[in-house]
């Protein structure tokens, strides 16, 4: 009974922090934390274009000739980005807001129903706007 005990070496603990904005890029996000954070852009970029869109409609019905001045506006290529931008935010946010209106009734809320909830929203919300940029550019 001498003999010491000997003791096997510890291994280092991982030690979690806050992590740093020039640490984003190795920072590898779960999908429904893409979803989150896509939800919020979305949102956001809706919110701050509204005054212009408002005002736009605004200005295209008050008369014909400006109508067709926003109707020659929408023809540019350029301008069919932004709305397509527009389209793509509006989607998202509508997917994802589903998602959450459901896992506000407690379904999904596990980790793999929520990963596949979340890869469901990312392929509607671009399938619905590849398709709605598909008219949009004059396809079908």
């Amino acid at each position: 009974m001498s003999e010491a005990v000997k003791e096997a070496p510890k291994k280092a603990r991982p030690q979690f922090r806050n992590i740093h904005v020039t640490q984003l890029a190795n920072y590898r996000l779960p999908l429904a934390g893409v979803v989150s954070i896509l939800h919020r852009i979305s949102g956001f970029a809706m919110f701050a274009l509204l005054p212009v869109v408002l005002y736009m409609f605004h200005l295209s019905v008050s008369s014909e000739m400006s109508f067709a001045y926003f109707a020659g506006i929408a023809a540019k290529p350029l301008v069919k980005l932004v709305i397509l931008g527009l389209v793509w935010a509006y989607m998202q946010h509508f997917c994802a807001g589903v998602r959450h209106l459901f896992m506000d009734l407690h379904l999904g809320l596990d980790k793999d129903s929520a990963r596949k909830s979340a890869l469901v929203v990312l392929v509607a919300s671009l399938s619905l706007t590849a398709l709605v940029g598909l008219k949009l550019f004059g396809v079908f």
